[in-house]
């Protein structure tokens, strides 16, 4: 079907790439240096190489999308149409939505036929991706620009956020929890479990010994947190940071709990992975708060 306007967000929204094929839905691509080469969505190093290479000690580092970046991606967008919403990663975590915000006015001051809608999606990894996918099938159903941003803004804290780590140092080194809480936590095997609040920042908000243990807490939180919203989930998403059979457990445990059968897994993308580490395991889905 085609649609009068474009749908743009970012890749810290972690869709797969046939995905974003399939659904015309252009990424704008934060990117990452590792042993000093950077990569980005144009030149990828595959997940695995890349939390294989952070298993092995290397440490990557990134840089949000800039506001030439976000400029150029909207002006060829405009190539194609001249209505563009833009779904963009948190505000709390990144100066990506600052940066396609001031882009998007300065093109419109320029070209006033023009109509870029800039949203902060207060999301994360396949949050973000989870509140994308929906705003692109409203737009498949036929639904306007105006509509799928009045459900994006209504929605938007409505994406609940919750995951856990492997390992508490990388967590350390961008300032999440301290120095001694990572040491004492790997030495005792406590598993943080954190999710991200309503503006937009990663918060802790547990901790329990144990793999297994923080997994069955996240569909604890769950059940808590859907409430109402359970025939709101036809589908829920999860990503991993290259622990595939980890993340098919916590699917296999929201099925047996929850009756819900329709999942979308991928991997935690470089761009955030680079901040969680390997090991991650987070699961997105609607709930009647976060």
């Amino acid at each position: 079907m085609t649609s009068d306007f474009l749908i743009i967000s970012d890749n810290m929204s972690d869709l797969p790439r046939d995905y974003c094929r399939e659904h015309d839905l252009i990424l704008m691509s934060l990117s990452y240096m590792i042993d000093g080469k950077s990569y980005s969505d144009e030149d990828p190093l595959p997940d695995k190489e890349f939390y294989a290479l952070m298993r092995g000690g290397s440490m990557p580092t990134t840089s949000q999308v800039n506001q030439q970046q976000a400029r150029e991606c909207m002006l060829s967008c405009l190539e194609r149409c001249s209505n563009l919403l833009c779904i963009a990663f948190s505000s709390g975590l990144s100066g990506t939505y600052q940066s396609m915000h001031q882009a998007a006015a300065e093109i419109m001051k320029e070209r006033p036929d023009c109509r870029i809608e800039v949203i902060d999606s207060l999301a994360a990894s396949l949050g973000e991706g989870l509140l994308v996918h929906k705003a692109v099938m409203l737009r498949e159903q036929g639904c306007s620009m105006d509509e799928v941003a009045t459900y994006v803004l209504k929605n938007r804290l409505h994406i609940v956020h919750n995951f856990t780590v492997d390992n508490l140092f990388h967590l350390h080194r961008g300032g999440r929890v301290s120095r001694s809480a990572a040491i004492l936590g790997t030495l005792v095997n406590i598993k943080p479990i954190l999710h991200v609040d309503n503006e937009g920042h990663l918060i802790p908000t547990g901790k329990v010994r144990g793999r297994r243990r923080s997994i069955t807490e996240m569909v604890d939180a769950m059940e808590k947190q859907i409430g109402s919203y359970r025939d709101k989930n036809d589908i829920v998403f999860i990503s991993h940071g290259d622990c595939e059979e980890d993340a098919q457990y916590l699917s296999d445990l929201i099925k047996e709990r929850l009756g819900i059968d329709r999942f979308l897994i991928n991997y935690v993308g470089p761009t955030i992975g680079a901040h969680s580490g390997p090991g991650t395991l987070a699961l997105f889905y609607l709930g009647e708060y976060r």
